[in-house]
């Protein structure tokens, strides 16, 4: 089964989602590839708990992949895409990422350039299919108007970048062997993942020493070479017992996102922290305090220290 993770929540992100699901399926049969939304029917599904049922289905699929093609693009990572990119991640299973995105990222100015803001997500990708530039204007054939021009440039620019991506997965092994299993030695290790948005939850590291956890934290924001200290930072957050994420922001970061994926997929319990509540709302579907791919991976929700220092003393 391939899988095609997207951005869900608005037209044009799911229209296209659908037109690389169908590249896939014209090359392997469409039985083969699961596009979420739609092969979940997110629009008529009726459950006691939607966004649980909408989040059990897709884990479903993520439990029995063979490769995946995520789309990203923008600063703005979406977090569902990251959470199922990590859970394919420690599962062993092929990444593609693809993105028309023309930007590129560093920590520094003079730093080295990372194809996304965060380098774990490039660490996670077994391949980047990244068009950042326009077809040339050959392309755009006999087009009326500048306009018109401009966008059979865009949407021939798309066209490379689905075919790259599906070129790209097909060619891959099906599987490597997982990436790592969770800890069993006899510390006990947390993980924690701070926010990049808010500086001061740094106060999240001084709870799992005082609970008795050996603590890890990230290095890949200061390492000379961010996405070499990633890859270490999926392996620390894959082998500790806890993983402690604080998924504030304007939607959960990136980082904090595909490593709740990975620690999902390892059975690895896991506490969401965040002070401040925003809920979403869709059709049908209970608020949501997070992203559901999220939320429901999550073992616990936090929202201030010292039920946090309570769930690791549990």
């Amino acid at each position: 089964m391939y899988y095609v993770a997207h951005r869900l929540f608005a037209a044009h992100d799911r229209a296209l989602a659908a037109r690389l699901a169908q590249r896939v399926a014209d090359k392997i049969g469409p039985e083969n590839v699961f596009l979420p939304f739609c092969d979940t029917n997110e629009e008529d599904l009726v459950a006691e708990v939607k966004g649980r049922r909408l989040f059990e289905l897709d884990r479903e699929r993520l439990g029995n992949l063979t490769g995946m093609i995520a789309i990203l693009h923008g600063p703005s990572l979406d977090d569902g895409v990251c959470m199922e990119m990590g859970y394919a991640y420690a599962l062993g299973v092929p990444v593609i990422v693809v993105t028309t995105d023309f930007q590129t990222y560093s920590m520094a100015a003079a730093g080295p350039r990372l194809e996304f803001p965060d380098p774990i997500v490039q660490a996670a990708a077994t391949h980047v299919v990244r068009v950042a530039r326009l077809a040339d204007e050959q392309s755009a054939g006999a087009a009326k108007t500048r306009f018109e021009a401009f966008a059979d440039r865009n949407a021939s620019q798309l066209d490379w970048a689905l075919e790259a991506a599906v070129e790209e997965l097909l060619g891959l092994p099906a599987r490597r062997p997982a990436t790592a299993s969770p800890c069993a030695g006899a510390e006990k290790v947390a993980f924690v993942e701070q926010s990049p948005y808010l500086a001061w939850q740094g106060a999240l590291t001084a709870f799992a020493p005082a609970a008795g956890y050996v603590l890890r934290t990230p290095g890949r924001f200061t390492a000379p070479d961010p996405v070499l200290a990633a890859h270490q930072d999926l392996t620390d957050a894959l082998a500790a017992d806890v993983l402690i994420a604080d998924v504030s922001g304007p939607e959960t970061p990136p980082g904090a996102a595909l490593l709740i994926g990975a620690a999902s997929a390892c059975g690895t319990r896991i506490a969401a922290y965040q002070p401040r509540l925003t809920f979403t709302h869709a059709h049908g579907r209970e608020p949501n305090w997070r992203n559901l791919m999220i939320q429901y991976a999550s073992s616990t929700h936090l929202s201030d220290p010292a039920t946090l220092d309570e769930w690791l003393r549990s």
